[in-house]
Parts: C-alpha cells; sequence; structure tokens
C-alpha cells in the first residue's frame, strides 16, 4: 500500500506544482464547486496510478488542483463507494494519497436522506457525528503506522472549531444550517421504511451511502474534518414515493448558491 500511494503522489505532483493545504470531496450534485477553481490542473482519476474509477451517477472522475480564496486547494470531483463494488481500502486510498501530498484539512461533502422531518430537501447540514451501519471499517487489517496509530480515537471525528466557524459564516451571509448526525449503509437499494425508523431510534437525523469510510481515515491520518451533508429528499419514513436521481440532483441544486459561499468564505478564514 505504501509504494502504490508514493507512486500515486509522484504522478500527481509531476502534472502540478500546487502544494495542497486544503482538499474537498464532492459528493453527488456538488461537482460545480470546483469550477470555481483559479488556473486548475485537472487530472482524471483513470491517469493516475493505482487510483480506481467512479461509476456512480454524475461523479466527474477527477481530481482539480489549484487556487481558491487564496489557498492551495485540491478538489475530488466524486468519490467511490462501497456499492460500487470497490473495497474499503481502495474506497480510502485516495485520502491517504491526500495526506501524502500535504493535506491537513478534509472538507468532505454528500448528498443524505432526511430522517427529520424539520430537515428538509435543500437545507445544509453540518455533521458533528456519524454512525457506522455499513458492516465494516477501513483500518480492518495491518496498521499503517506511518498514517497513524492502531486505535484512532473518534471522540471528535468532525471538527467543532470549523462547524462554528460555518454557523457563523451563514449568520452573516443570511442562510441557515442545521447541525445533524449521518448514518452511512452500503446501499445501493435505498432503505426502508423499517431501516429509516431504526436509524432515526438510533440518533441519526441523515442517512447516505458514503463519508464514513473516508472520514475515518482521515481522523486516522491526522485531518481536521468538517463533514456537510446537503439533503437532498425526505425518507421513507414521511412518503411512500419511489425516489429518483432526478429528485437527488434538483434539492441539491438548490443549496449550491449558499454551499458556494460557505465554502469560499471558510477557506478564507482558515
Amino acid at each position: 500500500m505504501p509504494k502504490m500511494i508514493n507512486e500515486s503522489v509522484e504522478y500527481i505532483r509531476s502534472k502540478t506544482s500546487s502544494h495542497p493545504e486544503i482538499a474537498m470531496i464532492l459528493g453527488t450534485g456538488l461537482n460545480t464547486i470546483a469550477e470555481m477553481m483559479e488556473d486548475p490542473t485537472i487530472i482524471p482519476y483513470r491517469d493516475i496510478p493505482n487510483m480506481k474509477v467512479s461509476t456512480a451517477p454524475s461523479h466527474a472522475g477527477k481530481l482539480v488542483s489549484g487556487k481558491l480564496s487564496g489557498k492551495n486547494v485540491i478538489i475530488m470531483q466524486g468519490r467511490l463507494h462501497f456499492y460500487e463494488g470497490y473495497s474499503m481500502q481502495e474506497i480510502t486510498f485516495s485520502i491517504r494519497m491526500l495526506k501524502m501530498l500535504g493535506v491537513e484539512r478534509l472538507i468532505i461533502t454528500n448528498a443524505a436522506g432526511s430522517l427529520r422531518e424539520n430537515y428538509k430537501p435543500g437545507n445544509i447540514i453540518l455533521l458533528e457525528d456519524h454512525i457506522n451501519m455499513m458492516g465494516t471499517n477501513p483500518l480492518i487489517g495491518k496498521n499503517l503506522e506511518k498514517f497513524g496509530e492502531r486505535f484512532p480515537s473518534l471522540h471528535e471525528p468532525y471538527s467543532l472549531a470549523l462547524i462554528k466557524k460555518c454557523e457563523k459564516i451563514a449568520a452573516n451571509n443570511d442562510f441557515e444550517v442545521k447541525r445533524g448526525v449521518y448514518c452511512a449503509v452500503t446501499g445501493p437499494s435505498l432503505e426502508t421504511r423499517s431501516e429509516c425508523k431504526m436509524f432515526q431510534s438510533v440518533g441519526a437525523d441523515l442517512v447516505g451511502m458514503s463519508t464514513v469510510p473516508e472520514v475515518i481515515v482521515a481522523v486516522h491520518s491526522g485531518m481536521e474534518v468538517l463533514g456537510i451533508s446537503v439533503v437532498t429528499n425526505y425518507s421513507n419514513i414521511f412518503h411512500s414515493k419511489a425516489h429518483s436521481q432526478e429528485e437527488i440532483r434538483k434539492n441539491a441544486d438548490i443549496a449550491r448558491n449558499n454551499i458556494e459561499k460557505l465554502i469560499k468564505s471558510l477557506l478564507e478564514k482558515i
């Protein structure tokens, strides 16, 4: 694994002279954030040695390096998911690659279903904790001591300091953000009503099919993490209609302008 990571890092460094301080992973419907980058270098995942290719709808599968709000930033346009058939190690390979590139802060976004009636489609939710219902953990196996200790603490997986900065930015720009707990499931089938009721009963506010594996590895690697969910649909607790990817993308687009403001302002302040 370390040799594979080094090969990927060397390739990326051969394509860009940028030294990224901050990384972003963009979820469903949020790819346009990468278009705000100044002087971007764009590298398709398929060109990076040892990097797998995203097959999920609307995930562009590109690494974008450049400047945003005066900071050296690297953006992943799209991610890998467990439901695509990739292993946990393949899904989180990019996190260790980003760490080796010099990244110390990770902003990770996703589209999520709401388990609470007051968390409405289009709302922006700052993650303050998560529940791993994926049945596995990306740190299972030999520990990579170079990155972190065998038993990393997840007492604060999402940075409270960054959450507070985001809340202040939102208040100053007259839009609302909320805090929430994200529950990760494997997918790709969407959750049943009974499953959603169970997740709700154990304290989850949102449900989705990503984020948690990357966050675990980021914390293991010593990164400061900010998690942002965009509510793209109500779960089947509240209705009996089938979900559609069109609905999910439409509601992600509702939040896009405020997400862009939030991220640009946050980068200016850190």
